[in-house]
């Protein structure tokens, strides 16, 4: 018999041992390949050219895919091989060398690599349909989509895992050598023996666990400092470092109290679930550990994505108060008037409401110590506008009226920090004479005018008219003269469905990517759900990659220690229990394996969610819960594949 025609017996009489490696292999290929061929494909292609971020961040997704997939792959293989470890063992016994049942692994990983690139390329195709469809729709893509076959995906695909097959290769070879007789048929018994935890040391490593993940927490919501990348990397440092202290010491010493307490008489459910708990729990905590930071990680990623395309169209409005704004100071060769944006829209027959409203340059210094210290703004001059709230009102846009002497202060780039600014504050305004003092007595929503630099002052229309005669230009040292004073023609559109078709007239003379001051809300919000939106579709696409992966991985493990555990369901089965009884113990240790992870990944992502909440000119709180509930569900999905499992693996223990 040949070294091949063992590779066949071999492969035939070991399909259940199999199945786990050669699924990872495919998963792995399939969602590969369905990211590269939306890569190479023409329409995903032609949208790459118009903005260079979609390029970007294909190329930056596709290396993150691969680092997760490389991982998934050599997991697998690691369960894989513990799982053959006796088969192993019986070669070596009966005469092969260490370098032939090397051989004959790599042989048989070499078939099912191609036997996986073959099936997942094909699965890849009558998938990635459905992917890119799902892409076009979150950028706004309209038109017919049709998928074409890539052989620039197929080759960037078979490149990728002939180096993952070479490199779980080398995984075999290591194990083949670095492996005795000896362990090899004893890999399965091998657990660990949990010894008397030293009290005081543990109780202080328990504490400090808890601690670190308890600063990292409140840390999170103190970063906008002048030590922001310093809070950052503390807070990321401190919380890793303290799940993997929960995970290795704290739950130990916890369950080591419950033996303790209960004096070595745990029963059948502490049996079934606490002690095989125990006695893996070293060897538990660093997978664990990495599963819940990652897992933290990615719903944040996940929820911060959503978020942002669920609340693209607000805070577009933010910036963007009005349909249309034009300023005839900033026209260029190549854009339309005012009066000729007008007279198109008659032309179609588009109705809208137009006003003009006036902004005056002011300049001046805040009170001090109203903005976080590492803005150091506090005290330093500022120059922006005063707009009156009768004529935005007039305008058509909803607003306050302040009361004589204060302010509304209306800036949709300081929204971020309203939680962290003093309201009410001091306004010292030096541009008038003589010179004056406003209360700034609320923050407004957003912008009052298109694009406009820096905040705006909201005030009555009697303090408006009052600065307005009181202002001195010439003090005004930081704008230029032409800015000092503007008038603002806007646009509203009434119908919002003829929005597009008005776009299309002030921005027909535009050169590709061009920008304008009287860029309208309409283009702007196509720009942030494209950018938003392909945000979104990576993040769901890396996040359902490492979800099925992170789920598989927990799944391949309790299948293994459900094999190794098979004998001990057996002997309670003879004793007298029911599959019921063993179930309830089991589905505890499920419970905990899965839920433990979740649950601590859930709070740390609520938290790094609330840290950068300063991101986001919206409330967050709903697109935000909605995410992590659906990556909740699917992840609990593989909860119930595994205690189905057990319950078929107990069933068949007699």
């Amino acid at each position: 018999m040949t070294l091949f025609d063992l590779v066949i017996r071999s492969m035939r009489k070991n399909i259940k041992h199999y199945y786990l490696y050669f699924f990872a292999l495919i998963l792995s290929v399939v969602l590969y390949f369905v990211f590269a061929t939306l890569q190479y494909d023409p329409a995903v292609m032609e949208q790459s050219e118009v903005s260079a971020n979609m390029a970007a961040a294909f190329r930056v997704a596709g290396i993150l895919l691969l680092f997760i997939a490389g991982i998934f792959v050599v997991y697998a293989n690691a369960i894989f091989l513990k799982r053959r470890s006796k088969e192993i063992g019986l070669y070596q016994l009966i005469g092969l060398t260490k370098g032939a049942v090397t051989r004959l692994l790599i042989i048989e990983n070499a078939l099912l690599g191609a036997g996986a690139l073959i099936i997942g390329v094909g699965a890849g195709l009558l998938v990635s349909r459905v992917f890119l469809m799902l892409l076009m729709k979150l950028i706004g893509h309209e038109g017919f989509i049709e998928v074409s076959f890539s052989m620039a995906a197929v080759i960037q695909t078979a490149v990728v895992f002939i180096a993952i097959i070479a490199l779980t290769s080398v995984q075999m070879l290591f194990t083949v050598y670095r492996s005795t007789l000896l362990g090899l048929f004893n890999s399965e018994k091998s657990g660990e023996h949990p010894k008397k935890p030293k009290s005081f040391l543990s109780a202080v490593l328990a504490i400090l666990g808890m601690g670190l993940i308890v600063f990292g927490y409140w840390l999170s919501g103190h970063m906008l400092n002048n030590m922001i990348y310093f809070n950052m990397l503390a807070v990321l440092a401190s919380t890793i470092l303290g799940t993997y202290l929960v995970f290795r010491v704290t739950i130990s010493w916890l369950f080591y109290q419950i033996r303790k307490r209960k004096q070595g008489h745990l029963g059948l459910n502490n049996s079934l679930s606490l002690a095989p708990l125990m006695h893996r729990m070293k060897g538990n905590a660093n997978s664990l550990t990495i599963i819940t930071v990652l897992s933290a990680m990615t719903l944040a990623m996940l929820a911060g994505s959503y978020s942002l395309y669920y609340s693209t169209e607000k805070e577009t409005r933010y910036m963007m108060p009005f349909d249309f704004a034009f300023d005839e100071q900033w026209l260029t060769d190549d854009e339309i008037s005012a009066e000729a944006f007008e007279a198109k829209l008659k032309e179609k027959e588009i109705n809208y409401t137009t006003a003009t409203i006036e902004l005056l340059g002011v300049e001046g210094t805040y009170e001090e110590g109203i903005f976080p210290a590492f803005m150091d703004w506090s005290g330093g001059i500022y120059n922006t506008y005063i707009v009156s709230a009768k004529q935005l009102q007039n305008a058509g846009l909803q607003v306050d009226t302040p009361k004589d002497g204060t302010v509304i202060y209306h800036s949709s780039e300081m929204s971020f920090l309203a939680k962290d600014m003093k309201i009410p504050f001091e306004i010292y305004i030096t541009s008038s004479e003589p010179e004056s003092k406003y209360t700034a007595v609320k923050l407004g929503e957003g912008n009052v005018i298109n694009n406009t630099w820096g905040p705006q002052f909201v005030v009555n229309d009697a303090d408006f008219e009052k600065y307005k005669k009181a202002m001195v230009p010439e003090s005004i040292e930081n704008m230029s003269p032409e800015w000092i004073i503007k008038s603002i023609r806007i646009f509203n559109i009434t119908d919002k469905s003829q929005l597009a078709l008005a776009s299309d007239i002030r921005t027909q003379h535009w050169d590709e990517g061009s920008w304008s001051y009287g860029a309208d809300y309409y283009s702007m919000y196509e720009r942030s759900i494209q950018s938003n939106g392909l945000l979104i579709f990576i993040a769901g696409f890396l996040g359902l990659v490492f979800l099925i992966s992170t789920g598989s991985i927990l799944y391949f493990k309790q299948m293994t220690e459900a094999e190794q555990e098979k004998k001990s369901y057996a002997t309670l089965r003879q004793l007298g229990f029911t599959v019921q009884d063993i179930m309830r113990g089991i589905i505890r240790k499920q419970a905990f394996v899965f839920g433990l992870p979740l649950l601590i990944g859930l709070l740390h992502s609520v938290f790094a969610i609330k840290a950068a909440s300063f991101l986001f000119m919206s409330d967050i709180t709903v697109p935000a819960s909605i995410a992590m509930g659906v990556y909740a569900l699917i992840y609990l999905i593989f909860a119930f594949l595994t205690v189905g499992y057990y319950r078929k693996t107990v069933k068949s223990a007699l």
